[in-house]
């Protein structure tokens, strides 16, 4: 069956059919690269949210020389006026259903930098008129929009780019070559965590929903940035611009933000397909803090998936944590390290003959006994800028390093565990086939949220 010439299908039942179809198949969507390329002249690109993240991302795209960028959006005007003023003759919107529909035949890609709950309206619609899309990290915020985001982009050979910047580095592209080199032997168990203090204010709300409430500035047209969730009356400073990450309704959390970045090199590695069962426990508070909101996503996250195994693991079953807020992975695992404080933030891989760390961010992985492979010699890959990769695909280059086929499958297992959340310390037996918890019916309520009236993707829900 080729995934590429299927027709796009719109009942509940078909999607659930083709979603089924990409779960078993990982393989082979993996091996479905995106084909639409523009070799020959500029790739006219639009940019979808300016401000914050979205102005970083902007200016990696101008940075370009072969980027011509024909329009931005961003619902803040203040925000668009900003980022205009550094791109003459470019065309303005607050809306991007207005920009898609103006600018369909004036661009050949967008980059989608805008809250999560947002993600898969602007990338479907971008994708389905047959443009190339880079999206910020996580693809969507509900697993049944990266299953039905990840079939799209196949089907329509676009080429696509989660915004995992950190794959594209040297030292988690040479650890990928350092697990399927098995430099390590075959992994026994991976830990992945990610402590970070100085992100508590933004992701680690905690006491009532504010009950005072107010006229959003003239500038920020309120109704367009809550788009697809629940109407939340404005209160300065709790949602826009950068909190919204800790609520429910608008983000994933810190799982579903960082753990796109951390678990990147382990799932490439490793070649991971979608796990057999995930279950979480919670930290409800944080020091002396009152109890944590039901609507925000919690203080600290301790989740195990269960993968099935394959070449690379030593057996049938294949176990990975993730840690974050004030829990750690266990001490005996820390104390592998000892060369200097535990990473915050890394992956830390068990095998047959060793240990590999992943550090976020840093220079190279490390092997681990240091004494015992002090004297191994390894391929050092280079870094590469990942917006300039996602471009030069564009333009007929090689295959983006986190094209949806791939990033698409793991950031459905991330999902999965954001899930697991919300009914901590229940096991959730995972039917990646059908989309569902059959040991717990319950949870499949959370895999897709019902959209705010007139905000719908027809077709697909």
């Amino acid at each position: 069956m080729d995934i590429n010439k299927q027709k796009p299908q719109v009942s509940r039942r078909n999607f659930l059919a083709s979603a089924a179809a990409a779960a078993v198949l990982p393989s082979f969507l993996m091996n479905t690269i995106a084909s639409a390329k523009i070799p020959g002249r500029k790739l006219r690109h639009a940019s979808i949210g300016v401000g914050g993240m979205g102005a970083h991302d902007l200016g990696n795209f101008k940075s370009h020389p072969d980027v011509e960028i024909v329009a931005i959006c961003d619902v803040d005007s203040d925000i668009l006026k900003t980022a205009a003023a550094g791109i003459p003759g470019v065309r303005t919107y607050t809306d991007w259903r207005e920009l898609l529909k103006n600018e369909i035949k004036n661009i050949d890609s967008v980059n989608v930098t805008v809250p999560d709950h947002t993600h898969f309206s602007v990338a479907y619609q971008a994708i389905k008129a047959g443009k190339h899309v880079y999206c910020q990290k996580p693809m969507c915020h509900d697993v049944a929009e990266v299953r039905s985001l990840t079939n799209i982009a196949i089907k329509k050979g676009v080429i696509t780019q989660l915004g995992t910047q950190v794959a594209s580095t040297a030292c988690d592209r040479t650890a990928v070559q350092l697990i399927k080199n098995g430099t390590i032997g075959k992994i026994k168990h991976a830990y992945l965590c990610s402590n970070r203090p100085g992100a508590i204010a933004d992701y680690r709300l905690v006491g009532p929903r504010p009950a005072e409430t107010q006229e959003p500035p003239a500038t920020l047209n309120w109704d367009l940035w809550i788009g697809s969730a629940p109407v939340r009356p404005y209160a300065p400073g709790i949602y826009h611009p950068a909190k919204w990450r800790a609520w429910q309704d608008f983000g994933t959390g810190w799982s579903g933000d960082i753990g796109c970045h951390i678990f990147d090199a382990v799932w490439k590695g490793l070649g991971l397909k979608a796990p057999i069962s995930v279950i979480a426990e919670v930290q409800q508070s944080w020091k002396d803090s009152s109890e944590r909101r039901g609507d925000t996503w919690p203080q600290g996250d301790h989740m195990t998936w269960i993968f099935p195994g394959n070449s690379y693991t030593e057996s049938d079953k294949l176990t990975l944590e993730w840690f974050d807020g004030e829990i750690y992975p266990p001490q005996e695992v820390r104390a592998l390290y000892s060369l200097e404080n535990y990473p915050g933030e890394c992956a830390m891989l068990i095998g047959t003959e060793g240990a590999l760390l992943i550090p976020h961010g840093g220079e190279m992985p490390v092997l681990l006994p240091e004494s015992k492979f002090k004297d191994t010699a390894f391929k050092k890959l280079e870094s590469r800028n990942h917006y300039h990769h996602f471009v030069d695909a564009c333009l007929g280059g090689e295959k983006t390093e986190s094209h949806f086929a791939q990033s698409g499958p793991m950031t459905e297992a991330i999902l999965l565990g954001t899930v697991a959340i919300r009914v901590p310390n229940q096991l959730l037996q995972w039917d990646a086939a059908n989309m569902k918890f059959p040991n717990y019916p319950e949870a499949n309520k959370f895999l897709r949220r019902k959209y705010r009236k007139g905000w719908e993707i027809k077709g697909e829900f």
